[in-house]
């Protein structure tokens, strides 16, 4: 094939651009024009970039034949545009990066080999922990206490954006990486100069966070990855995945009065969990398209990861080109964007499209909503916060039946604490952290406005918070910060306690920080299951916070409404959330700002110059990253008594090589058998560090004190703490061992010892280890290290019934062979004896979907033998885990 063929022109402002022109493609594909988005934007990807080698002719035939009722059995190769990157999943892909640097020099190669061909953006935004709040200078001691706690860290990212040519880094108290991605990473059109011609193409990426997604609502192809596949991508390697099936989502009217854009998504988050559209591509379409506001868009695109998909992909319209000039772009560039979508035949809605299957959603019924306590897809309507809470109380065991009539009661807890002189009551149900925080909402001037305007109507009523929650407010970009200030709202969301904290992710990734001492106290001497509120995407066990047991997802103005309430177990909608200085009650709707004030805001706020000013020096304007010394050459001189960085184990024995293909491993023992929906945090925390745990004393032995462990998440560039921290989730159930939490039980004991521990046992001894899980093992979470931590651990399989997207492909890219139960099979089902040994036969010669053959002992003493799936889909895959790993693929190919 010649692609050369399937080129054309456009000319924008007098410059000519060369593109891979879709219409041109007609002649192989003659219904084009009702392909899905996305697979007419990888189309566009795997011509450009076609070499026979990566990107084969075979290749394009498949993708070409593909039909929506058939998408096929095939991979495809996907090269990027660009690669997105946080600090927690960020540092590790860097540590990579440098590690297999210092390979490459002890084999006599060229270090600067590796080194970033796509270009990489990485934002630090995940580091801020809330230690500071309801005071004005919060986001002063917030940001000198993280760069206090993170230097080592922020200094080694210093030295690799001064080392790898196409590293961008945007520094601390910026924003939050997918809201910058928004504002002012995101092309929409990305152009590339060579030898005087410029080439203009679908800008798209992948990120190592799975809301990577949130971009998709400006019309940008992305999703989250593994680390570790990302940095085989930020080295040119193609991201490769099997032709998915594209659903398309039909968008029916507008939302009614009230209704925010938050209620949307926990709506949509149930409904298409529901359709299990889990590992397809998602696509809105139809008339409701146009009542959604651009950061509206983000927002249902952001939560993809919580109902499932791949991606969920908005049409570039003329809303997207209002926003693209909203937050300044350059003029020449929107007008670029315009005329290649055009050109391409992918401006505006397209409701011709045929989809492998359609789900309606009427926005017009939507009600208001929230989700909870344990996952985002438990969709909960305004009115029965307390149902729901009640029966969570009652699931956890947290009842008992009354012997009169036998019906289930439910005995609320209550503890006395002193807070700030006074007594108050502690009690079940009570909210102990409200914070306005995440990607997901701080993008959207609609919520993070009718928040200002809740919190100015219950002002000037005289309503106040509880001194028991923990309030904080932590936008996603400086933007916010100013229009709430420009607007006046700022002062109002002040005296409620919503004071600034910082600009990153917080409270969503488990950076809460500390309660009040006596309040954690009260909660954990009296077992209270107490509530967080936040405006997040994800509310996971023991992920907020390790002691607050219950988490709720709501809007903005909600967060601030049951901060006022104090308590989940209220009906907003007839019961009063206070009283005014009068003494008269106060209701939800009385203080509930309309659309019209809402909108009245936003237009005299919310301003072009706003954007120009915050992103004109994006990269230059933190005076603390500026000041920071960092060390410079091709090699990074690893300090052995740093505990935040250290060279890790992986390439230490790495040879040019193919390694030896082993087809029988013997003599596994079980480390831990999980049930159903264990996620990337039960694996691998992200949040605080217990002075009693391995990773703890592991600290404190290298002389840190508790005060200053930090959070697994900012340890990541650590292999020893981060090994330790494996399944080191205090929530976890490990149903080997006798309590809830980081432990197992060996053969020979009948205590239960940490599971970190008895994996080291294991490796002494000499035997390597298999986990055994139930149905979405690893759901979550963008999180390598819950597969580096196994893998460092020992363990070489993992046996579940069915995987999350990224957490099986990251199994498979650090040589950890994904396994999955055929049928009706479980652990349960086959009465398997945990303690036995466990023998794993492999194919003579590896393939996609194989099966081996796992041989155990079940309970009653006799031998069991089944078939499972090796869930390497693909013929990659399968190079991968030949190769010992994707990076040692990646590594050899450079060699």
């Amino acid at each position: 094939m010649r692609k050369e063929e399937f080129y054309d022109q456009i000319e924008v402002a007098n410059k000519k651009y060369s593109i891979v022109s879709l219409k041109k493609l007609k002649k192989e594909v003659p219904n084009i024009d009702r392909v899905p988005m996305s697979i007419r934007i990888i189309m566009e990807a795997m011509v450009r970039n076609f070499d026979g080698e990566s990107i084969r002719e075979e290749d394009l035939k498949n993708i070409f034949s593909r039909t929506p009722s058939n998408p096929g059995d095939f991979e495809i190769p996907f090269t990027v545009a660009r690669v997105l990157m946080q600090d927690f999943t960020g540092v590790p892909a860097v540590v990579d990066l440098a590690s297999m640097r210092e390979a490459f020099r002890k084999l006599g190669e060229d270090p600067e080999k590796i080194e970033p061909i796509v270009p990489v953006d990485l934002v630090i935004d995940h580091s801020v922990q809330v230690d500071y709040y309801g005071t004005e200078d919060a986001l002063r001691k917030n940001s000198q206490k993280e760069f206090e706690r993170n230097k080592e860290r922020y200094r080694f990212l210093k030295w690799a954006q001064k080392s790898m040519k196409n590293l961008r880094i945007v520094p601390p108290s910026t924003g939050i990486v997918h809201q910058v991605n928004l504002e002012f990473l995101g092309k929409v059109v990305q152009v590339s100069e060579k030898d005087g011609k410029r080439t203009a193409y679908f800008d798209s990426l992948v990120g190592t966070d799975s809301h990577t997604t949130m971009i998709n609502g400006l019309g940008i192809l992305g999703w989250g990855v593994g680390g570790i596949e990302a940095e085989a991508a930020m080295l040119g390697q193609p991201v490769t995945f099997l032709s998915p099936k594209v659903v398309g989502v039909n968008l029916h009217g507008k939302p009614k009065e009230g209704v925010t854009a938050t209620d949307v998504v926990l709506t949509l988050t149930e409904l298409l969990r529901r359709s299990n559209v889990v590992g397809k591509f998602v696509e809105f379409y139809g008339e409701g398209v146009k009542h959604l506001a651009l950061p509206d868009r983000a927002t249902l695109s952001n939560m993809c990861p919580e109902y499932g998909a791949t991606c969920a992909l908005f049409p570039v319209d003329d809303e997207t080109i209002s926003y693209l000039e909203l937050t300044g772009r350059e003029k020449e560039h929107i007008e670029l964007v315009r005329e290649y979508m055009k050109a391409q035949g992918m401006y505006g809605v397209q409701n011709n499209i045929q989809y492998s299957e359609v789900i309606d959603l009427d926005l017009e019924q939507i009600e208001s909503t929230i989700a909870g306590p344990k996952l985002p897809q438990q969709m909960v309507k305004l009115e029965n916060s307390e149902t729901s809470f009640l029966k969570f109380l009652e699931s956890s065991g947290e009842s008992h039946k009354d012997s009169k009539n036998g019906q289930v009661q439910v005995s609320l807890k209550t503890a006395s604490v002193k807070l700030k002189g006074k007594n108050v009551d502690l009690t079940d149900g009570d909210v102990v952290i409200a914070a306005i925080t995440s990607c997901t909402n701080t993008s959207n001037p609609r919520v993070m406005v009718g928040a200002g305007l809740l919190a100015k109507k219950a002002v000037d009523l005289g309503l106040t918070v509880n001194p028991k929650v923990k309030t904080s407010l932590a936008p996603g970009s400086r933007v916010v910060s100013q229009y709430l200030e420009k607007s006046g709202l700022q002062q109002y969301l002040n005296k409620l306690g919503f004071d600034l904290v910082g600009f990153g992710c917080t409270t969503c990734i488990g950076n809460s920080g500390p309660l009040e001492k006596t309040i954690e106290d009260a909660i954990v001497n009296n077992d209270l299951y107490t509530v967080s509120v936040l405006s997040g995407n994800r509310n996971f066990e023991a992920r907020i916070h390790r002691n607050v047991k219950a988490n709720y997802l709501m809007s903005p103005p909600l967060v601030v409404a049951f901060a006022l309430a104090g308590t989940i177990n209220i009906n907003l909608r007839k019961e009063p959330i206070g009283k005014d200085k009068n003494g008269k009650d106060v209701f939800l709707k009385d203080i509930w700002p309309s659309d019209q004030e809402i909108n009245t805001v936003i237009s005299s706020v919310l301003k072009e110059d706003l954007y120009q000013k915050n992103y004109s020096n994006v990269y230059g304007f933190s005076e603390l990253w500026n000041e920071m010394d960092a060390p410079e050459g091709d090699l990074y001189k690893w300090d052995n008594k740093s505990t935040y960085i250290k060279n890790p184990p992986f390439f230490e024995n790495f040879s040019s090589k193919l390694p030896n293909y082993v087809r029988d491993i013997k003599g596994l023992k079980c480390l831990a058998v999980f049930g159903d929906s264990v996620t990337t945090d039960h694996i691998s925390p992200a949040g605080s560090i217990s002075k009693a745990s391995p990773a703890g004393k592991y600290l404190i032995d290298n002389g840190v004190k508790p005060e200053d462990f930090n959070s697994f998440g900012s340890r990541r560039g650590n292999h020893e703490v981060m090994m330790r921290g494996t399944f080191g989730n205090n929530r976890i159930s490990n149903k080997m061992a006798s309590q809830v939490g980081p432990y197992t039980k060996k053969e020979t004991a009948s205590e239960d010892v940490w599971i970190f521990d008895a994996s080291m046992d294991y490796i002494k001894d000499g035997n390597c280890s298999i986990v055994f899980a139930g149905k979405e093992y690893g759901t979550g979470s963008s999180r390598d290290w819950a597969a580096k931590g196994p893998y460092l651990l020992g363990v070489k399989a993992v046996v579940a019934e069915s995987y999350e997207r990224i957490h099986r492909s990251n199994l498979v890219g650090m040589g950890v062979l994904p396994l999955q139960f055929k049928g009706k099979d479980n652990f349960e089902s086959l009465n398997i004896d945990p303690f036995s040994n466990f023998d794993l036969k492999l194919p003579e010669k590896l393939s996609p979907h194989a099966s081996a053959t796992l041989s155990f002992k079940k309970k009653d003493g006799k031998d069991g033998k089944i078939e499972v799936e090796i869930r390497l889909d693909t013929p990659v895959e399968v190079k991968y885990f030949n190769n010992g790993g994707i990076l040692q693929n990646v590594m050899r190919k450079l060699l």
